[in-house]
């Protein structure tokens, strides 16, 4: 049956940013494809909630509140698979974001932290998972890249370059790391998220936006967790090095932050 492709049965995966969004969308998605999962955020409370889903689905959680933006923190929850539930098959790097800013006021220091943020956290927890995955013959990665990546848009400078450092890092890595870890990402576009409830709250922008998306719609958490399933499953066996745009048919953005000339 071809849906059995999509079946990961007692693997063990990890996703970051994991107590709302697209991260609990994605930790409930793998767990209900059969997977335990390591879910870690900020908040323990935005935590327990996705634990409390994914077990009413059967498997098992384990929590982990950190600041990820310390590497050392991020780069520990590969043990902390391994601790909780004696292998790691599966990474879903969900970490990251930046706050648009104009052209004048980013500074080095910005562009450096956003690097940090939404490229290094991913390779940290990347480079101590690989050895854990090894251990029981491989496995995959998926990383959440951005629309931002790879179409200019004004006052994206800092969150865009390193959105598309992350989709080249995918396809560097999955050089590295072949043929026994697979490494992927999806490039997405503008979805129902915290990051957008202030657009979600105002219907003359959200009509804007729709009608600059070629599908009409800001896309769903579950689009981009079908994704991820996708992606981390034995559907995606004979996929690596691949960036995988789930933005609605987007190809400039559909935003105008109202940032001036200079």
């Amino acid at each position: 049956m071809i849906l059995d492709r999509f079946r990961i049965d007692d693997q063990v995966a990890i996703v970051t940013g994991a107590g709302r969004g697209i991260g609990a969308a994605s930790a409930l998605a793998l767990a209900e494809a059969g997977a335990d999962v390591v879910i870690s955020a900020r908040s323990e409370d935005q935590l327990d909630g996705v634990a409390a889903q994914i077990e009413a689905a059967g498997r098992r959680a384990h929590i982990v509140a950190a600041d990820l933006s310390d590497l050392d923190a991020v780069a520990g929850l590969a043990q902390a698979a391994k601790d909780a539930f004696g292998r790691l098959d599966i990474v879903v790097d969900n970490l990251g974001g930046t706050m648009p800013r104009p052209f004048e006021h980013t500074s080095p220091r910005f562009l450096t932290e956003a690097f940090q943020f939404n490229v290094a956290t991913a390779h940290a927890l990347n480079r101590a998972a690989v050895p854990v995955m090894l251990e029981t013959g491989g496995g995959a990665i998926v990383g959440i890249s951005s629309i931002m990546g790879r179409v200019p848009g004004r006052g994206y400078l800092a969150y865009g370059t390193a959105k598309a450092g992350l989709a080249h890092y995918t396809k560097l890595a999955a050089r590295d790391l072949a043929p026994k870890i697979r490494v992927n990402a999806i490039a997405v576009g503008s979805i129902a998220t915290s990051a957008l409830d202030i657009v979600m709250q105002d219907d003359a922008m959200r009509t804007e936006m729709e009608s600059v998306t070629p599908l009409r719609s800001i896309g769903e958490p579950e689009h981009i967790s079908a994704t991820v399933l996708f992606l981390a499953s034995p559907a995606a066996g004979y996929v690596t090095g691949k960036v995988v745009e789930v933005d609605g048919g987007l190809e400039q953005p559909n935003l105008d932050l109202g940032f001036p000339d200079l």
